[in-house]
């Protein structure tokens, strides 16, 4: 199982690789700052997973959501909040190409499964308790 990361440790990863100089990459073509079903345009082979904000400690992680004031799930400012859903799912994946970070997980449903994907910026997380 990949690497655990809490909310300290996730923004610390947040904000180093957001000081890094920004380069071209085709990782950026669509805009990922809420979440967004992820591109078929997409290169899975330039991701790796670097760590997972689902707890081995949480077998069943809540599906409560955290989504103060105006924002919605879709919205680019809702907050990132690891132990509210979908974030206490999420795996954390950084692009090879560019280093940029990514917080991805799988909605499911009845009928269809859809692969989500979302930049973590370290501006929008948030440490709330449940």
């Amino acid at each position: 199982m990949p690497h655990f990361l809490d909310a300290a440790a996730l923004t610390d990863l947040a904000r180093r690789a957001q000081a890094r100089a920004p380069q071209p990459c085709a990782c950026t073509k669509t805009p990922l700052d809420g979440w967004q079903s992820q591109p078929l345009s997409l290169d899975e082979s330039q991701f790796r997973q670097i760590g997972t904000l689902l707890s081995e400690h949480d077998p069943e992680p809540t599906f409560a959501e955290y989504l103060p004031g105006k924002t919605n799930y879709w919205s680019a400012d809702a907050p990132i909040a690891p132990r509210f859903f979908p974030y206490n799912r999420c795996g954390v994946w950084e692009c090879s190409s560019c280093g940029r970070l990514y917080l991805r997980y799988t909605e499911g449903g009845g009928y269809f499964v859809d692969h989500r994907i979302r930049s973590l910026r370290w501006e929008v997380i948030e440490d709330v308790a449940l």
